[in-house]
């Protein structure tokens, strides 16, 4: 296969021309190294290289004026608008930025297209004016009409003053630099009437360009090389050759000149595959399938690229390649706001924005936890990041200022200092803060160097990004509040890349649609040819309307598709074996519809297309129900639980679920103690608990009263509080949920003693015999050769007009359903039935053999939740339904059936034949 810049340096070739003495131009700066190396495949003779440059430095060295990037245009531009504009008028810079960025656009586009400036301005205010005459007939119009009008009257001024003021400072916009190069046209011919330039591959063409190329032409100063083929100038309606049909009619020099080149390539025989995926990472993970088949025919992959309609999809493309391919060339640049420490950064801004002296501990934890910021904490091996983490979490401290910071780990003062510290102050404050961090940063990194030069990379750009920022902070002083210094650094950002070091004209070549022009190769992989991608679709970011547009020749959308239809098409041109991706997903921005270049393909015939729709293979993935077996070690940690005792929430757990026994129990497993920010079911129970054990424990041995209750509820307040602060550490109660959780835990406690004062007053009889009672009690179960101890805590038992009760507290829902069993090999096997009986029946066994109660007794729950039914007391039912006959009394009938159901679960647990075996949930 031949390429289009080899076809053209051998027709230069032949025409004898010295190619030391040319100036090629080209549409991007890749082509020109593809092009310095096949000149070396022309000719064997040695000769001094040609001038090769893009069209960008041919127009700047033309224009006598330099390049500046679009931040510092809107600095540039911010100046300007302060000297136009009234001061009770003006827009803050971040309100500025969002608007200016949009007329920068525009400006950039009049001038690329040499419209006259003073023509389209006046021609915007009145049709502005005429609208608004329409919607408002009013004479006196409001404010908002006044303001919006005196707007589009002032682009003119506004153009004319920045301009004057980038031209006085030999800078411009690419727009302006056009529109100079056009005026310097005449003096720059005279002053290089015997150079020859080359333009080759070009396109779409803006009216400047078009100016310059067709003068020098005229000139007999340069020639020029178009890339298109016959069958789309043949096609009026094949957008492919839009500009090349009209360049062709339209430029006289073509009327006495022939129009190089119209070739026949499209038509060569080519195997087309058009292949649907499903997501984006679809599309990269079956690009890397495809290297990998294409690898076996062509080993160094030679010749073949892969081009991404979206770029977005660089980083997941690069991670599906193949790890044997032995050379690689990216041409796109891996973006900065990729790389780790971009987030760093942007959470750093996002924490300091709010301008406020507390700060949020996820979002400090997030800072401490970064790759960067964590090691910079560790003092003399102590990892006071840890330290910090730990205190948030004991303390429950949900907003932290520096200073409680600093009390934490006072040995990481001064990086606590650069992070959280007088951001506020100023913003060459804060972006000291950042320039100081980077430096630190880089402090630790040199200590092993070869084993961060990667690490070290980003951190010298980021050190240049913000030294970029503080210079233009330091002259312009736009930047009042760390907003709008974020909106400018994520500006700054998104146009920086990280190059990658890679072999240029060898192998496997992955770039962009863009940098694909004026090259050709022999295998070509297309990702993203979805319509919204390729192409890009309508979009109108402009403030000038459509209508506008077309009366002064701008580029409307019509225009951008067409661009992007020649890119695609020129790709398949010379191409043998082409492979089109589309996603054939629904997507919320691009709908997934496939693009209209592939039914476009289909539609033409020329070629025979092959379609086909993949899905990924998706594994079926058994879920197996894992099963522990009892090893002599967990024998051994079992008998160490038994002789410390099972409590009776330990054996419903058991219940519950078998493998979170294993989890907690043996293998001392717990759950992450989290920052509470709204208080937890578990610590509203607590609270609860706590407060009615420090009402009653004086009271125990006594019979209650309703006086005494009712001197009880004038301390639900302060209790409740007290007990909140004790488990609820510093998490606050006074705002928000927490608040309502606070009342709801006074509510529970004050209808509570309510109820007791119904009950004492109703004529009853209540004497408290322990509250919170420790018990410990020994089963003796013959068929196991270690003591079983229980273990528990009951919450209270009293004596209800004689009848003792053993209560136990539930802050959730408990119905009297819970409490009911008809077979006792039931009690043992379901948890969600039968553990609230089941907990209730061992404190009532454990109180049994301690020898503190005698037969008969009630054993119940007092819901919070449930109040108005009272005391909710264990029931054996003869059977099943409304009408069986219930016990409500615990004899010593009751706690024998009771205990032979324990005896069971307890040796099924410590039997070394039965595994821990996973329940399903």
């Amino acid at each position: 296969m031949t390429t289009f810049i080899f076809d053209v340096l051998k027709d230069l070739h032949s025409k004898n021309v010295n190619f030391s003495n040319l100036t090629f131009v080209l549409p991007s700066k890749r082509a020109g190294l593809f092009l310095k190396h096949q000149l070396s495949q022309i000719t064997k003779q040695t000769f001094f290289a040609p001038s090769i440059i893009s069209i960008e430095e041919f127009v700047e060295e033309l224009s006598e004026l330099k390049s500046i990037t679009n931040t510092e245009l809107l600095f540039e531009f911010y100046n300007t608008y302060l000297e136009l504009t009234k001061k009770e008028e003006i827009d803050s810079f971040e309100s500025f930025s969002k608007w200016a960025q949009i007329l920068l656009q525009d400006f950039n586009e009049i001038d690329r297209y040499l419209i006259p400036q003073k023509n389209i301005f006046n021609y915007l205010s009145a049709i502005k004016e005429i609208e608004h005459n329409h919607w408002s007939l009013e004479e006196n119009q409001t404010d908002f009409i006044k303001k919006y009008l005196s707007f589009w009257n002032k682009l003119n001024g506004y153009y004319s003053k920045f301009t004057e003021t980038l031209l006085n400072k030999k800078t411009g916009y690419q727009g302006l630099i056009y529109r100079e190069a056009v005026e310097n046209l005449e003096s720059y011919i005279q002053a290089n009437s015997n150079k020859q330039h080359v333009f080759l591959g070009f396109n779409a063409l803006n009216t400047a360009e078009e100016t310059i190329i067709q003068e020098l032409l005229q000139n007999d100063l340069a020639q020029i090389y178009w890339d298109i083929d016959q069958v789309f100038m043949d096609n009026p309606k094949h957008d492919t050759a839009l500009f090349t049909r009209q360049h062709k009619a339209n430029w006289s020099y073509f009327k006495k000149h022939p129009f190089n080149w119209i070739t026949n390539n499209y038509s060569k025989e080519k195997t087309i595959s058009v292949v649907g995926i499903p997501k984006s990472i679809g599309q990269a993970k079956y690009i890397g399938s495809l290297l990998n088949k294409l690898k076996d025919g062509n080993v160094s992959l030679q010749n073949t690229a892969v081009v991404l309609g979206d770029e977005n999809l660089l980083i997941p493309t690069l991670n599906s390649l193949p790890e044997n391919i032995q050379a690689l060339n990216i041409t796109m640049g891996f973006p900065l706001k990729s790389i780790p420490l971009a987030s760093l950064f942007e959470t750093l801004f996002q924490v300091h924005k709010n301008q406020s002296k507390s700060y949020y501990y996820k979002d400090i934890i997030k800072i401490l936890s970064d790759q960067f910021i964590r090691p910079l904490f560790t003092v003399k091996s102590v990892d006071n990041a840890s330290k910090i983490i730990e205190a948030i979490d004991t303390n429950n401290l949900v907003y932290l200022n520096t200073e409680r910071l600093r009390q934490i780990a006072p040995e990481s003062s001064d990086v606590i200092h650069l992070l959280f510290s007088n951001w506020d102050i100023s913003i060459s404050n804060s972006l000291n803060h950042c320039s100081q961090l980077i430096l630190v940063i880089k402090e630790y990194l040199n200590v092993d160097k070869t084993s961060n030069l990667l690490s070290l990379e980003y951190l010298f750009r980021f050190h240049e990004l913000f030294n970029e920022l503080i210079r233009l902070n330091s002259e312009c002083n736009h930047i009042k509040d760390i907003t709008s210094l974020f909106s400018v650094y994520k500006e700054l950002l998104s146009s920086e890349t990280l190059d990658f070091q890679g072999e240029p004209l060898q192998g496997l070549q992955v770039m962009g649609m863009l940098e694909s022009r004026v090259l050709d190769f022999e295998t070509v992989i297309i990702s993203g040819v979805n319509e919204g991608i390729l192409p890009s679709g309508k979009s109108n970011n402009s403030f000038i309307p459509f209508d506008v547009k077309l009366e002064n020749k701008l580029p409307t959308y019509k225009e951008k598709d067409a661009v992007y239809t020649y890119h695609f098409y020129r790709l398949l041109q010379r191409a043998k074996n082409v492979y089109i991706l589309y996603n054939t997903e629904t997507d919320v921005l691009t709908g997934g519809e496939k693009s209209r270049f592939i039914t476009q393909l289909e539609l033409e015939g020329i070629h025979k297309i092959e379609h086909q729709i993949i899905s990924p293979q998706v594994p079926v993935i058994e879920t197996h129900l894992n099963v522990v077996e009892k090893t002599d070690d967990v024998i051994e940690k079992l008998k160490l639980i038994a002789d410390n005792g099972f409590s009776p929430s330990s054996l419903t757990n058991y219940i519950r679920n078998p493998i979170d026994f294993y989890y907690q129990k043996i293998l001392r497993i717990r759950e992450h103690d989290e920052v509470e920010e709204t208080v937890a079911a578990n610590t509203l129970g607590t609270v609860v608990h706590n407060t009615l054990e420090d009402f009653y424990k004086p009271l125990i041995g006594s019979f209650l009263s309703a006086e005494i209750i009712k001197n009880l509820k004038k301390d639900i307040v302060k209790t409740v509080t007290h007990h909140f602060k004790d488990t609820f550490k510093e998490g606050d109660i006074k705002t928000g949920k927490n608040l309502i959780i606070f009342e709801i835990a006074i509510r529970y406690v004050s209808n509570f003693l309510d109820l007791e004062i119904k009950d004492l007053k109703s004529g009853n009889q209540i004497k408290i015999v322990a509250i919170e009672t420790e018990n410990t009690v020994v089963l003796d179960i013959p068929q196991l050769s270690f003591p079983i101890k229980l273990t528990g805590k009951v919450d209270r038992v009293d004596e209800y007009n004689g009848i003792t009760r053993i209560i136990d507290y539930k802050t959730g829902k408990v119905n009297q359903s819970d409490m009911e069993i008809v077979n006792w090999e039931d009690i043992s096997s379901d948890y969600k039935k039968y553990s609230k009986s089941f907990q209730v029946l061992t404190y009532a066994y454990m109180m049994q053999e301690s020898g503190g109660l005698k037969f008969p007794l009630e054993a119940g729950i007092i819901s919070f939740k449930n109040l108005t039914n009272g005391f909710l007391k264990f029931a054996k039912k003869n059977k099943y339904g409304a009408w069986a006959k219930k016990d409500v009394l615990v004899t010593q009938e009751t706690i024998s059936s009771f205990k032979t159901e324990l005896k069971r679960l307890i040796i099924e647990i410590c039997n070394s034949d039965i595994p821990f075996i996973e329940k399903e949930i």
